[in-house]
């Protein structure tokens, strides 16, 4: 998970710090010491990392922090709000041409993943009830004009392309294209080098002179660390940058870039790649990331993804089955199957305030994971259309088939049965609950 180091670190500092009721100014010093040590661990910018704790201790050494009765409680919200800031504070929308097509210029270094990052950003304008078209202009990488076909074909958007004609020429004839074809979004994938050179940014500056793009966005990898940071700052003086978008902090990332990209390029991280399938695009929110940072959940991106996924009208059936105790197995599974198309599952926990220090105690670790969610689905898929709306009707015998057409135990089958029943009463009652307080009654967060 992104910052997963990070997080844990400053987490275990500020537990430190509530445990105490009065803070002395050496109690925040030697909290600010290792959050300083945290931050150059996960790869933030060493004068970042200066500036950033001058400011809190500033702030957290003043009188209504020591004086306060939370006084741990106060410098975690100096914290937040510090590390919002250095991420640029509020989120930075794309800037919308007054008269369309708007020109998005994507730019970066081979292995960034900048073609499917193109791809990705057309599927999440096509949500926002616009009409990208996207422009195969790097003609130099081997088969990148084919991929960004292919991914234009998953996400159902038009590609336009000339082949291996000159990338101004392919750039400018694009725009009128996307002109008599009603196109109000395009989104140019240029070419990348292994390294910043003159050649590379000669071409680049040449496209820029001819569409005037209305943003230019610089798309690099979080797994670079501090080069990410050097290159947002080279294109950026050569271009002059509009923003960033950040690839790969779902992996195994110290995420230092994200960081320190804003305050040394002094450009806004726009989307944040968050895994490889075409729908892992967010907008990035300075705010929500931090609070993540800090263990504080983030509600707000939870209830949008759930949205995402939700679809009104079953939700209304579901709750109604729900309380009249008409919630099968099938029903369970296909619950499941949509918390799982909101991404990997600890992500979504890690949105859930408080999880993670739940998590960190006695090295926790939760027992509902992809694996488990895995096994539960083969379980359920292995039983009858019979057996999943009945399942008191599971005898002995039965649940043997079961367990080996799904390559689990018997006590496997029995607990998935026990936790199922345990959960369908659980739901009721809180369908019931909502019922009498005059509400629409049970939401399910899926």
């Amino acid at each position: 998970m992104v910052f997963e180091g990070l997080s844990e670190r400053l987490q275990e500092t500020f537990r430190k710090l509530r445990g105490k009721g009065k803070l002395s100014e050496e109690d925040v010093n030697q909290a600010m010491r290792e959050v300083r040590l945290a931050l150059l661990e996960a790869d933030v910018n060493y004068k970042i990392v200066k500036d950033f704790i001058a400011r809190v201790k500033e702030r957290a050494i003043g009188q209504e922090v020591l004086q306060s009765l939370t006084p741990g409680q106060q410098v975690v919200k100096i914290v937040y709000e510090e590390l919002t800031q250095l991420m640029g504070g509020d989120q930075t929308r794309l800037t919308l041409a007054p008269k369309p097509p708007t020109i998005v210029m994507m730019v970066g270094l081979q292995g960034a993943g900048k073609t499917t990052t193109c791809a990705k950003l057309a599927r999440v304008l096509q949500s926002q009830g616009r009409r990208p078209l996207l422009v195969a202009a790097d003609i130099y990488r081997p088969a990148a004009i084919k991929q960004l076909q292919v991914l234009g074909e998953k996400v159902n958007c038009p590609v336009f392309s000339m082949g291996q004609e000159d990338p101004v020429n392919i750039a400018r004839a694009s725009l009128e294209f996307a002109r008599s074809h009603n196109r109000d979004m395009i989104i140019l994938d240029t070419a990348g080098r292994l390294h910043i050179n003159e050649e590379l940014m000669n071409e680049l500056k040449n496209i820029k002179q001819t569409l005037s793009p209305h943003e230019i966005l610089l798309v690099v990898d979080a797994m670079t660390g501090q080069d990410a940071v050097n290159v947002a700052q080279s294109f950026n003086e050569q271009l002059g940058l509009t923003g960033v978008i950040i690839t790969k902090l779902d992996g195994d990332t110290r995420g230092g870039a994200a960081l320190s990209v804003k305050a040394v390029a002094n450009c806004p991280i726009k989307f944040a790649g968050m895994g490889e399938k075409l729908e892992d695009l967010e907008p990035f929110h300075p705010d929500r990331m931090a609070s993540r940072i800090l263990g504080m959940g983030d509600i707000l991106s939870l209830v949008e993804k759930a949205q995402a996924s939700i679809d009104e009208k079953k939700a209304r059936e579901m709750e109604k089955k729900i309380r009249q105790q008409e919630f099968t197995l099938e029903d369970f599974l296909e619950q499941l199957q949509r918390v799982r198309s909101m991404g990997p599952l600890d992500e979504i926990l890690a949105m859930i305030p408080g999880f993670g220090s739940i998590k960190q105690l006695k090295g926790l670790k939760s027992e509902l994971d992809d694996k488990e969610v895995a096994h539960i689905e083969a379980i359920i898929r292995s039983m009858t259309p019979q057996e999943r709306m009945d399942p008191s009707v599971l005898n002995g015998s039965r649940k043997k088939r079961i367990a080996r057409g799904s390559g689990t135990r018997v006590q496997d089958v029995n607990r998935l049965i026990k936790q199922f029943d345990e959960s369908r009463k659980l739901m009721k009652q809180f369908a019931d609950l909502g019922a009498k307080k005059g509400k629409k009654g049970l939401r399910l967060p899926f």
